[in-house]
């Protein structure tokens, strides 16, 4: 079976966590011998079976949404041999929708976010927001298969997208590579950490992501405030979404500042091993997510035996166990997709209470932190992971050759 892997995000072009997603699939089904061709926007790493697509000149000043389709066109026109076409992110969907109709063979689709969950985006592409709404739906509503990374995506894909059978949505988590996350302890590491501006010897609670609104930043900053001033806070947040939440998150940062010590801010995208030497300096992850399908960052700090503090929302609930590798925030939603909190006061008010009750006790914290990885390890592996992707490109294939 040849699979042609369509994506925005693959190395050296990583941002977030389809990224990782796509990048970590791709090494497990090569090594269980499926042929996976990989057509990635911009330029990829130079690896066999690996194509690059950079944005068509005709439309370098258009709309990037536009710039995307462009993108989508020239990708699925050199999908002609596969077996199975599989998209990542609306950004792919539509090269994966029109290969499917241009080669007569089916298309699978990963969930790792849905723009009607995501109105916010409108912030950031204005009309474009229309545009990839109506994209991915499109892709949604015609693929052999749908793919949520976790049980709470596979409910927002079926709320969002009423008209898809059931049966064609299925569960397969997202992983980690326990071997390249794990804890260093090392005089290196330590050295990075220091570097940094982060005392090892404090507690810390450390959070990693991209600066948008699902990411609930902003809560976290205001619960900062009420933590005990002994405990650090540190930031690895960069890539802003816009430039007002960007303004929104500087002012609290420099807020915070004025009332307490040990804040420190990393604004740019950091090395895995640089990353990995913070978690395990950490008494505790915080993931603050109003919005979040699955979360590999709260494996990644898992892995490296840090306990998480996730809002039990979307797929946290799946990774962070409460009371066994971490704790879960409560949090009660408005029903609009976007997350907010009905009561932001309170949401706020739990934050600091779970991080206080997480970090008052480091060595409880340490024994989550171990049992994570464990359950990191055991469920979250990308062998089993690419096996059980396997099986749905063996079930489209049959359901579609027998069409």
């Amino acid at each position: 079976m040849r699979v042609d892997l369509l994506t925005k995000e693959y190395p050296p072009n990583i941002y977030g966590g389809a990224g990782v997603h796509v990048a970590e699939l791709v090494k497990a089904l090569r090594a269980a011998g499926v042929e996976t061709r990989v057509r990635a926007f911009g330029v990829p790493v130079q690896e066999p079976d690996t194509t690059g697509y950079p944005d068509l000149p005709q439309l370098q000043d258009a709309n990037a949404t536009l710039q995307t389709l462009g993108v989508d066109l020239t990708m699925a026109a050199d999908c002609a041999g596969a077996d199975v076409v599989h998209s990542h992110t609306w950004y792919a969907n539509m090269a994966g929708h029109l290969a499917s109709l241009l080669h007569g063979v089916p298309h699978v689709i990963t969930a790792h976010s849905l723009e009607p969950m995501r109105p916010w985006k409108a912030e950031q592409l204005g009309g474009g927001y229309r545009v990839s709404s109506y994209v991915e739906r499109t892709g949604y509503e015609h693929a052999a298969a749908v793919i949520a990374v976790s049980d709470g995506m596979r409910q927002d894909v079926l709320r969002s997208y009423p008209a898809l059978d059931p049966a064609r949505v299925h569960v397969v988590h997202n992983g980690i590579d326990a071997a390249l996350w794990a804890r260093d302890e090392s005089p290196e590491a330590l050295e990075i950490v220091r570097r940094h501006g982060m005392d090892p010897d404090r507690p810390s609670v450390v959070f990693v992501g991209r600066i948008t609104r699902q990411k609930g930043l902003p809560y976290l900053l205001r619960a900062a405030a009420q933590l005990p001033p002994e405990v650090q806070l540190v930031l690895c947040a960069g890539a802003p979404d816009t430039p007002e939440i960007l303004a929104e998150v500087q002012g609290l940062v420099a807020g915070l500042r004025e009332s307490r010590g040990g804040v420190v801010w990393i604004d740019e995208m950091l090395p895995r091993q640089e990353v990995v030497a913070l978690l395990s300096a950490a008494t505790v992850f915080i993931c603050p997510s109003v919005y979040e399908p699955l979360g590999i960052v709260n494996l990644e700090a898992m892995a490296c035996e840090v306990a998480v503090v996730g809002t039990a929302t979307g797929g946290i609930p799946e990774v962070v166990a409460d009371g066994e590798t971490g704790w879960l925030v409560p949090i009660d939603q408005v029903a609009d997709g976007t997350g907010t909190p009905k009561d932001p006061d309170a949401f706020v008010a739990d934050l600091a209470r779970v991080l206080t009750d997480a970090v008052s006790d480091p060595a409880r914290a340490r024994e989550r932190g171990r049992a994570g990885r464990e359950r990191a390890v055991r469920e979250f592996g990308w062998e089993a992971i690419a096996t059980r992707t396997q099986e749905v490109y063996d079930q489209v294939a049959r359901e579609w050759a027998a069409r």
